[in-house]
């Protein structure tokens, strides 16, 4: 079997056309194999969802209990048979739940992606190297100027500023899957115990997360008094930095974690005076290390800067090509999409509703 009969690119996605099932549909399928929970690549409308454990709850929370017609939960490393064709998932490192999927018909093994990482992250299972003839890799950093360093001392910088400015609340930009998660846990592992308040749309993921794994004290915004914010770490949506929400918090310091952050320009466009480089998505060393480690003899490429990967590709040997797969965004895109679409909340101020952003035919995006 051809590679190219095996998974097909469609204005709906990736699809399998012997196994009857898509990769990340962009609109509503019969068939749907979820990778992750961002709203990108996770829709709703779907007759029947594989996905993991974590990635189905997360649906649930973002899109309400009766997002697709059927669910079925496959823990990482499990094959099933659909059609013929063999499916698995294995850890992507992305955020909690994220897999790859590997897909498997006739000896040929093409694995698809999804978003991914190669760096630690406390917070999801690390990323699994999958053997495959054919590799399918996002390049949302395909560039080589996005080396993103560190992202424990892009923290440090962050308390090292709560040092300095003790009066001032720091306000800490962060998409509200994945990303805020990641970074309360690298604040505590720095040694931040103080209290970190949550902006109302981070709090029910959050929770989430705080019901598998150890975060601290977490607390809402609307609970807390002018006072509590005085030297006080806040996490909130991007969008949420430059609205009217911001202005209960005293001199706030405007933070913003991305790998975006990468380039200085887009920070002071979005009037950021603490940009931390802290992406979820491999950079250009993690990308180049990753796909030549998987063995493949293809490497397929999407949503990101395709040709300067594909160029690299054949220098190593590789034959490459972009998949130019439309539809899927990063998180300052859908934050501010977001923001346009969202609900007072119990205060009067906007909280960002994916459900409501999804509902407006957003391109919703994935955690940069």
């Amino acid at each position: 079997m051809r590679p190219e009969s095996l998974l097909v690119p469609t204005p709906a996605g990736l699809c399998c056309p012997a196994g009857g099932f898509h990769i990340d549909p962009l609109r509503p399928v019969a068939r749907a194999v979820i990778t992750h929970a961002h709203s990108d690549h996770a829709r709703a409308g779907h007759g029947a969802v594989l996905a993991t454990a974590e990635t189905l709850d997360l649906m649930r929370l973002r899109y309400g209990e009766n997002f697709a017609g059927t669910v079925q939960a496959v823990p990482y490393g499990e094959g099933l048979t659909i059609d013929g064709v063999t499916v698995s998932l294995h850890p992507a490192g992305h955020v909690l739940g994220s897999a790859q999927v590997r897909v498997e018909k006739d000896g040929l093994v093409i694995v698809a992606s999804g978003d991914y990482k190669d760096v630690h992250d406390p917070t999801c299972a690390p990323f699994a190297l999958v053997p495959c003839h054919v590799f399918i890799s996002e390049a949302t950093f395909g560039l080589p100027v996005f080396r993103h360093g560190g992202a424990a001392a892009e923290v440090e910088k962050l308390i090292r500023s709560t040092r300095l400015f003790p009066e001032r609340t720091h306000l800490l930009g962060a998409y509200t899957l994945g990303k805020a998660q990641r970074l309360i846990a690298l604040l505590r592992a720095a040694g931040w115990e103080r209290p970190i308040y949550l902006h109302g749309a981070a709090e029910a993921i959050t929770s989430y997360y705080a019901g598998r794994m150890d975060l601290g004290d977490l607390r809402p915004v609307r609970d807390a008094a002018k006072g509590d914010f005085a030297g006080a770490v806040v996490l909130c949506p991007p969008s949420a930095l430059g609205d009217r929400w911001s202005r209960r918090f005293p001199d706030p310091i405007a933070c913003f974690a991305s790998g975006w952050m990468r380039i200085r320009a887009r920070a002071r466009q979005r009037g950021v005076e603490l940009p931390l480089v802290v992406s979820d998505h491999c950079d250009w060393d993690g990308l180049t290390r990753v796909i030549p480690a998987t063995g493949a003899e293809e490497i397929w490429l999407t949503h990101g800067a395709e040709e300067a990967l594909v160029h690299w590709c054949g220098t190593q040997g590789l034959r490459a090509r972009p998949l130019h797969l439309v539809g899927y965004g990063d998180e300052e895109e859908v934050e501010i999409i977001e923001s346009a679409t969202a609900a007072p909340d119990q205060d009067g101020t906007a909280a960002v509703s994916d459900q409501n952003a999804t509902a407006a035919g957003e391109p919703a995006g994935g955690s940069a």
